[in-house]
């Protein structure tokens, strides 16, 4: 048994734990905030219920192993309604003849006829990633191990985009912007992203969207909740500044003076409170993470996993420039709005998304270019979120989570300072005018509207420049070990990517990793 310290209590911190603790190892998190749960975050107000992270689970069978008691998944169809510029309406199914009908009906017979054979050629990449990329450690000697399994690599195509692909199989430009959209679940632009991510469409609709009773905050309660059987800790209010190492191997981690207390669970009670059958409702402790007279203190571990951003880990927590240098892909960020709304909006499915006219306009605005500073997107995509679940809102209105892509926050030429004096204010009236410019005005029937831009979740989940999927990279996304010996990396910005999958995914390869290494 090792004793192991996770820093961060993320989804990828939290699965890593269980998995830890299943195993028998002695687990403890320590979490700079005084939540848990990281970008699983849910906001509360007026009995509105807001998911302001994820909210749609896909692959639940990733999450089968972790002993969480969740409430009965709903599966969603349509998965996705899509609004297409000149007014076609397309509804995603996760039953592929259904959604080549819906095709046909919406785009035509000779879209549904393309749609068909990008399908063919994205179960393939599927079924390559899953089978040689997406459960394992890879690192370019891995990746080269490919090259004796050619169809794999076929398959995947290093060095193709996915834009590439939209060009080879898609004639419609709507079937095209579709496509598009899932290199930005990545943080992605579609011309750079590679072509390998077209295994995220094939698995959102071959494997279903899904919907937790009460918003996907319960998920985050459940791993708590699995965390407090197996006995793991967890200590909020603890930041950690620095990863300890002697002799080549992480050996501890260095937490700053400060006071755990009762933490939000996202979508359960206050930490600590007991439930009514007297049982701890998380393993979260209220105590002191200092030493005598609040200065910091030392924690000793066998073996450290690392949940924070890779690019705040090799420049802030373990200084290693190398790797560092090699963080220079980042991912785009996003504005968002929460709105209470009056009424019922029977036109709109759970998840929505309103395309503009020129979605490359939209890459070119965030990204930026050598010549052009980015900036946040005249003509947007905006993606809608409205839970039909009367938990999350009161009677007669509807609690609405608006995404908008954007560039993350900074002072460069590739961000934008959101701080800046009315910027959050103008965009959010921007973005509700480009709504109502897309047939669906709610400005008259607002009850509140509260806004989050990147710089808020950069405060809130210590997200380098507010970017939801931490460093991009595609494949190469920073490895599960780290550059000392007894040092892992989980969550969204190392292999294999961000989303809950993803991340629970890089969650499993840890914990398999430590399963045959012996620490020295």
């Amino acid at each position: 048994m090792s004793r192991i310290v996770v820093v961060g209590a993320g989804v990828g911190g939290l699965a890593a734990a269980i998995r830890l603790a299943s195993a028998g190892h002695d687990v403890e998190v320590h979490e700079r905030s005084a939540g848990v749960g990281g970008k699983l975050a849910v906001h509360e107000r007026d009995g509105f219920r807001f998911d302001t992270g994820p909210s749609l689970l896909t692959l639940p069978q990733v999450f089968a192993d972790l002993g969480l008691r969740l409430p009965e998944l709903q599966p969603l169809d349509p998965v996705v309604r899509h609004f297409f510029p000149g007014g076609a309406v397309l509804d995603s199914s996760s039953v592929h003849e259904v959604f080549l009908e819906r095709i046909a009906d919406a785009l035509g017979a000779g879209a549904a006829a393309d749609w068909n054979r990008f399908w063919r050629r994205a179960e393939r990449i599927w079924q390559a990633s899953w089978r040689s990329v997406l459960q394992r450690p890879v690192t370019p000697a891995s990746l080269a191990s490919l090259s004796w399994r050619l169809t794999d690599l076929a398959a995947i195509a290093p060095g193709r985009t996915l834009r590439d692909l939209s060009l080879r199989y898609l004639r419609d430009p709507r079937l095209r912007m579709l496509l598009d959209r899932y290199a930005t679940y990545t943080g992605a632009d579609p011309r750079r992203a590679p072509a390998a991510l077209a295994a995220i469409p094939y698995a959102e609709l071959h494997f279903g969207g899904w919907y937790l009773p009460g918003g996907l905050g319960t998920l985050g309660t459940a791993m708590v909740d699995r965390c407090t059987e197996l006995g793991a800790r967890i200590v909020t209010n603890s930041p950690v500044t620095a990863i300890l190492t002697a002799e080549g191997r992480a050996t501890g981690v260095a937490i700053r003076g400060g006071q755990a207390t009762a933490a939000e669970i996202p979508g359960g009670q206050a930490t600590g409170a007991a439930d009514p059958g007297g049982q701890a409702s998380a393993a979260i402790l209220g105590e002191r993470a200092t030493g005598a007279g609040g200065s910091g203190r030392r924690i000793d571990a066998d073996i450290v996993v690392s949940d924070v951003d890779a690019l705040a880990l090799y420049r802030d927590l373990l200084p290693t420039p190398g790797r560092l240098a090699a963080l220079t892909d980042r991912s785009l960020a996003g504005f968002v709005m929460l709105l209470g709304i009056r009424g019922e909006t029977p036109e709109l499915a759970h998840h929505n998304v309103f395309f503009p006219s020129w979605y490359d306009a939209e890459f070119n605005a965030i990204f930026g270019s050598a010549s052009r500073r980015a900036g946040p997107a005249g003509d947007p995509t905006i993606f809608v979120t409205r839970a039909d679940d009367p938990a999350v809102h009161p009677p007669g209105t509807e609690a609405w989570f608006v995404l908008v892509n954007a560039p993350r926050h900074g002072t460069d030429w590739s961000a934008v300072d959101w701080r800046r004096a009315g910027l959050a204010e103008a965009y959010g009236k921007h973005v509700l005018d480009a709504l109502a410019r897309r047939g669906l005005d709610v400005r008259d029937r607002l009850i509140f509207a509260e806004i989050r831009t990147p710089a808020d979740l950069a405060d809130a989940a210590a997200a380098p420049g507010g970017a939801i999927y931490g460093t991009s990279g595609g494949l190469m996304r920073p490895a599960n070990r780290g550059p000392v010996d007894n040092l892992f990396l989980v969550g969204g910005s190392v292999h294999p990517g961000g989303g809950l999958p993803m991340v629970t995914l890089s969650a499993k390869i840890v914990a398999d990793e430590i399963g045959k290494y012996s620490p020295a």
